[in-house]
């Protein structure tokens, strides 16, 4: 790794986001040289870590990117992805953001309901044009993953079945404004077991298959994303064996393969500096405050997710438990629970393993919190890809209207 992170976080502050774009980089490449000998589209997960810099290294890449909003959208072009790499997913999209993504011209617009097909059909008749679209299918596979992050059973609000699914390719076959290219699917995210994303990929091989039989064309199978990566001590898929079960899924198919990789890229290029501020009991339980919160880092509360978080100097004294605290006002405000920790000092620096995805890009400014700096390291070079909020920044769209 070679990241000095003491003098970055001297020289930036705390808390701190460091991310090592040379390892997201060969994450990428290692998940695209899987795919060799088919056709094949990595298009990155906006969502797990929007920073500019971050998606122009893997635009830099050739990867495409898959957005969730318009904002990502335009995000991913002014980082340098080309339009007709860009997917626009996402179960609830307005008129509006529709018909910016169609006049942005991007590869296709990922339909999640009956009534968002329409919608999208609508926006396009206005415009004059055809719409490309793909449908989310729900295969109804158990991911063996987190509730939180399970998206392809009934129970979850993403996607159409596969009967409904049908009716929405002939639908969108004999529309003039409709242009059904994709099929897309998508079971959950930090996936560690093979079995359901390949048997999910039968299911949706066979669907194509019969919806080339009524010829509706399509030319993308996109398997989603979710690989999921090591916080604690998980065994991890194997890209390869991956890739190949899907190649084996579409045989005999004439499809570009779209994946939509996020956590897997940059999740373990990141990391989170914080710095203790003090100690502290109650009764017998140990309490290490630092100056990174649930705002900088909202995982641990929200999942109760296991983040690594490593003291930067050894110190002497024996380990005891502690539970790791930020400031916020809130019982949920803490990014480790029941940890081993030496005896502790204001100032001592611990850094957060496995950031890089869903950190920052889920902070916000609860208590009045500015959000943190991130830096970027790349060829031996650290420099800032966001600077440290001002309070000044915080207010800087509110009115203050004072009675006389």
């Amino acid at each position: 790794m070679g990241i000095d992170f003491k003098r970055l976080a001297k020289e930036f502050g705390t808390p701190l986001y460091v991310y090592d774009l040379d390892y997201m980089k060969k994450q990428y490449r290692e998940l695209k040289s899987a795919f060799e000998g088919a056709k094949s589209l990595v298009c990155y997960a906006v969502k797990a870590n929007s920073n500019l810099s971050v998606i122009n290294t893997f635009a830099n890449e050739g990867s495409g990117a898959d957005c969730v909003s318009i904002g990502e959208v335009k995000r991913a072009l002014l980082a340098g992805i080309k339009p007709y790499k860009i997917i626009f997913s996402g179960v609830g999209k307005s008129d509006s953001e529709i018909k910016e993504a169609l006049e942005l011209k991007i590869l296709m617009i990922n339909v999640e309901s009956e009534e968002e097909l329409k919608r999208v059909e609508a926006v396009a008749k206005e415009l004059g044009i055809e719409a490309r679209i793909s449908i989310r299918v729900n295969p109804n596979v158990d991911p063996k993953t987190h509730p939180y992050i399970s998206t392809g059973l009934h129970e979850n609000k993403f996607g159409v079945d596969i009967n409904m699914a049908k009716r929405m390719y002939i639908y969108a076959k004999n529309s003039q404004n409709l242009d059904p290219v994709g099929i897309h699917f998508h079971i959950g995210s930090q996936l560690t077991q093979l079995e359901p994303i390949a048997e999910a990929a039968e299911i949706i091989a066979d669907l194509v298959r019969s919806l080339h039989a009524i010829n509706v064309d399509i030319k993308f199978f996109d398997v989603g994303g979710g690989l999921g990566v090591v916080y604690d001590d998980e065994v991890l898929i194997n890209t390869q064996e991956y890739a190949n079960a899907i190649k084996r899924a579409i045989k005999g198919l004439d499809l570009t393969i779209v994946c939509e990789p996020g956590r897997f890229l940059v999740a373990n290029g990141g990391y989170l500096v914080t710095k203790v501020l003090y100690e502290k009991r109650n009764g017998n339980k140990r309490f290490t405050i630092v100056d990174a919160a649930m705002n900088d880092l909202l995982r641990p509360s929200l999942y109760k997710a296991y983040h690594k978080i490593e003291l930067l100097d050894k110190k002497e004294g024996e380990e005891s438990k502690t539970d790791i605290v930020g400031p916020i006002c809130e019982s949920g405000d803490f990014l480790a629970k029941d940890i081993n920790m030496p005896p502790l000092s204001s100032g001592d620096l611990l850094l957060v393993h496995s950031a890089g995805a869903y950190g920052f890009t889920m902070a916000s400014n609860y208590n009045t919190r500015p959000r943190a700096c991130e830096v970027g390291c790349e060829e031996g070079e650290c420099r800032v890809i966001r600077k440290r909020e001002s309070f000044e920044d915080l207010i800087a769209n509110e009115r203050l209207y004072l009675k006389a």
